[in-house]
């Protein structure tokens, strides 16, 4: 759309009615307006002092009435204060010209290097893929994460879980699977982050190589809950257009849970009774109708990793249950590993991908196989290794992992800065288990 037609049709909605109403009431994290006829996701500009709008959206229509939650602070809103109906459709800007930049969570740059010139814009709102059109995950996506490449393989268009507790390291492989993934362009969303970690996120995990091929919108942790379930929904649409137009993306959301979250806000303040540990039913149909829209299209991927913040460690809490039921594969790391430098901290026994049958080798699937087993003989007599009460030769298994516990470790543990091949990592597992003898 050229400049010259958008002013055209400014100048169209200035000279048209003007749909507007008042606020009656200010709830919470909500605003109550009467007399303005609008519908569930409707945007609004509310007045208030300074001659100052504030952006919002209608979440819930009761009656006459509309809640509409704001996506800015609501200092300054009172009551009678004038509600103008926006004919504005949300928004999100697409493109090549996107790669290298930071946005927020409605889409706006905010890292200083200007606007974004010539970018086409899409509407916000879209949806899945047909189930029909979807093609079929028949290819591995290389992570260069040794232990994810080959013992939790990752296929094009796989939707995969990263589930953990806080300050267990998922941020950091995010920024190694950023920098050693073999998609052509990455899309990051960091939704409720804290915005002291946002910069060193930028400058130190993703580094100038893995920020020159992303996109990267953020939504700090005290925007209002309505930024923060957008910033996601924008993230998902550029990953989207970059589908469109034949790209293999990856899109990474750090975190699912802090998504359920904002969701969870603004469905409390539209009057929905909570349920599932406080988290309304709309909660659950965000998630899916968001997770959805990721996978293979007609033509072109979206591979999406999302985080999911389990909350006191429990695997089973809700938004955990629910994206699990949900995705093609969870990631779980350990804090137990963590505490013990073990990085990536990722529990191979715990960790399941649903596509790794149609993305690997039946020899690569024996290899790896062959290390489940180890590992998981290792961790089933692990009570009697400690009290020293196993004796060699009892288990071939056993023997196998306490002969190379320092190998097997070496091939699972990897530093940020060393990205493998997906190659390589699958012959350094060959010769791994090649050296336990006749297990494999």
């Amino acid at each position: 759309m050229s400049v010259a037609t958008r002013r055209w049709e400014r100048a169209l909605r200035a000279t048209g009615p003007r749909r507007s109403g008042v606020v009656k009431a200010v709830v919470g994290l909500g605003v109550e307006a009467l007399g303005i006829p609008a519908a569930v996701g409707d945007r609004v500009r509310i007045e208030a002092a300074g001659a100052v709008e504030i952006e919002a959206e209608v979440v819930a229509v009761d009656g006459e009435a509309v809640r509409c939650m704001p996506m800015g602070p609501m200092t300054g809103v009172r009551v009678g204060a004038a509600v103008h109906h926006s004919a504005a459709a949300l928004t999100v800007p697409t493109g090549r010209g996107l790669l290298g930049r930071v946005l927020d969570g409605l889409g706006r740059p905010i890292d200083g290097l200007g606007p974004l010139a010539g970018a086409p814009v899409v509407a916000l709102d879209n949806t899945a893929p047909s189930v029909i059109g979807r093609q079929r995950i028949d290819r591995q996506l290389g992570l260069g994460v040794r232990a994810l490449d080959t013992m939790t393989p990752v296929g094009v268009g796989q939707r995969l879980g990263l589930f953990a507790g806080s300050g267990v390291g998922k941020s950091s492989l995010m920024s190694m699977i950023a920098r050693g993934s073999t998609a052509d362009v990455t899309v990051i969303a960091l939704v409720g982050e804290r915005g002291r970690e946002v910069r060193e996120f930028l400058e130190d995990d993703l580094g100038p190589e893995g920020l020159a091929r992303a996109v990267v919108v953020v939504a700090t942790s005290d925007q209002p809950a309505m930024a923060r379930l957008r910033s996601a929904f924008v993230a998902t649409r550029i990953a989207e257009q970059f589908r469109d137009d034949g790209l293999d993306v990856v899109l990474m959301m750090d975190s699912l849970t802090r998504v359920a979250m904002a969701q969870r806000e603004i469905g409390l303040s539209a009057g929905e009774p909570p349920a599932t540990r406080g988290y309304p039913p709309s909660t659950f149909s965000v998630l899916a109708g968001l997770l959805e829209r990721a996978g293979t299209g007609p033509t072109g991927s979206i591979t999406g990793l999302y985080t999911v913040l389990v909350d006191g460690d429990d695997h089973n809490e809700p938004v955990a249950d629910a994206a699990r039921g949900i995705l093609d594969g969870h990631v779980v790391l350990d804090r137990g590993l963590a505490v013990r430098g073990h990085f990536p901290a990722i529990d191979v026994l715990g960790s399941v991908s649903r596509v790794v049958s149609k993305v690997t080798t039946p020899d690569q699937r024996e290899t790896a196989v062959t290390l489940r087993r180890v590992l998981a003989a290792r961790r089933q007599a692990n009570d009697l290794i400690d009290i020293g009460a196993y004796k060699a030769g009892a288990n071939p298994l056993v023997d196998a992992a306490l002969a190379h516990q320092g190998a097997i470790d070496g091939f699972l543990t990897q530093r940020m800065d060393d990205l493998t091949p997906t190659d390589d990592s699958w012959r350094r597992l060959t010769a791994l288990t090649t050296t336990f003898g006749g297990l494999s």
